[in-house]
């Protein structure tokens, strides 16, 4: 039976949930809400507000008018061809489940900036994107300049093709291209430690989506390392790359979310592979996130270790815009460690943000010496650079002396 607007259908609903007009209203506003999903389960990046908005409906009643505007909200924001409403019975019988039905258009092209962030001390970093969207084909080119996550900055292109069924929405297909040009502090040139002119990288990968909240890729990258010293030859690092995540909303009602995402990433550059300097590197993460009204505390988690002898872009980083908020990377280490640990707990209020990160970047043999800083911001979006969300913070390392704050900026559109 269709209710409200067309873009509404029940089913598997009782006789009385069944007829048509304002007498079926009615009688759906008696069902509570269980839970909310969108199909297909695609990596749809959808808005803090509207994110919000879905958490919200799970502990109400059914209200087709409520489902009806946002799934028009829905369909705009992923310029979509529809999004269909789909509800059905609940584990009671006065609850039901309800499902966003995405129709995508076959064809579709967007034009997005990510990962746009600022601090006083690195500068900008940015990335901007143009992709197109031909039925299950996705292709993406993409320019970038980032100064933040790694020892050095890297600047250059990133082309990407996706293939996003093989067969099943559980299998999809990517194989990108980046090159980039490398740029290094004085302080790490002057360390005459291996540096970089440039670098590319092919990375053909295949995703498999076990069950809903875990997906596992798999794929090579092949890098081609071209030394600052043009005396030197050029170096390989083709590695093998896996990803494990899992990630897993719960609405406990109307008011409280939990959301959990926890990653586990490898890279095993190896000698059977033509690598130079064989290592394997590990890197697992984990950030939690409880929202209750307007109150919302995330806490993430880092762990990382490297054996053998990784390139200075592989080694780990902390002091930037997301982690050790507040500290100069080069300060705490300007070649980067091999071994990495790093917490951070943020609270939330409305619009404001009050955060304490800890952590400490080492390499192995050596002591790790635990870092501190804390920091108050605004932001807008639910979570830490969500999409259109904005954050302005100040940030301050806890330590003994002359205490400089950073200022750091970062938005999604």
């Amino acid at each position: 039976a269709w209710l409200g607007a067309a873009s509404l259908v029940c089913a598997d609903l009782p006789d009385s949930a069944s007829g048509s007009g304002e007498t079926d209203l009615n009688v759906n506003s008696r069902y509570t809400v269980e839970s909310v999903e969108i199909a297909p389960h695609n990596d749809y990046k959808l808005s803090g507000q509207i994110l919000e908005e879905i958490h919200h409906l799970v502990g109400e009643h059914l209200n087709a008018e409520n489902l009806n505007r946002l799934s028009k909200k829905i369909t705009e924001e992923l310029r979509a061809r529809s999004v269909t409403v789909n509800v059905h019975r609940g584990a009671s019988p006065s609850n039901v489940r309800v499902t966003f039905e995405v129709d995508r258009r076959e064809t579709d092209f967007d034009v997005s900036l990510s990962n746009i962030s600022y601090n006083s001390r690195e500068g900008w970093s940015g990335t901007g994107q143009a992709s197109l969207t031909l039925r299950d084909n996705a292709f993406t080119v993409a320019g970038l300049s980032n100064g933040d996550d790694q020892v050095e900055r890297y600047s250059g292109i990133r082309l990407r093709y996706d293939r996003l069924r093989v067969g099943t929405n559980r299998v999809r297909l990517g194989f990108e291209y980046d090159s980039f040009r490398d740029q290094y502090d004085s302080r790490i040139s002057s360390l005459g430690a291996g540096t970089l002119r440039s670098q590319t990288n092919f990375e053909p990968s295949a995703t498999l989506v076990l069950a809903r909240p875990l997906t596992v890729t798999a794929g090579f990258s092949f890098q081609n390392l071209q030394p600052d010293n043009a005396a030197l030859k050029a170096q390989s690092a083709n590695a093998l790359v896996n990803t494990v995540r899992y990630v897993r909303q719960w609405e406990t009602s109307g008011a409280t979310s939990l959301d959990l995402d926890a990653v586990y990433r490898l890279r095993a550059a190896t000698g059977f592979l033509g690598t130079a300097s064989p290592y394997t590197k590990h890197l697992v993460s984990s950030r939690y996130n409880f929202k209750r009204y307007q109150h919302s505390v995330e806490v993430t988690l880092m762990a990382g270790w490297i054996y053998g002898q990784a390139p200075l872009f592989e080694r780990f980083v902390l002091g930037n815009n997301s982690t050790l908020r507040g500290w100069d990377k080069y300060e705490l280490d300007p070649l980067g460690g091999n071994r990495m640990a790093y917490a951070s707990v943020t609270y939330g209020y409305h619009i404001m943000k009050v955060f304490y990160d800890t952590g400490s970047v080492w390499n192995r043999g050596n002591t790790a010496e635990e870092k501190h800083s804390v920091g108050i911001g605004l932001t807008t979006g639910l979570g830490i650079f969500s999409k259109n969300a904005l954050l302005v913070a100040v940030a301050f390392p806890i330590k003994t002396g002359h205490v400089q704050p950073m200022i750091v900026a970062g938005m999604n559109f």
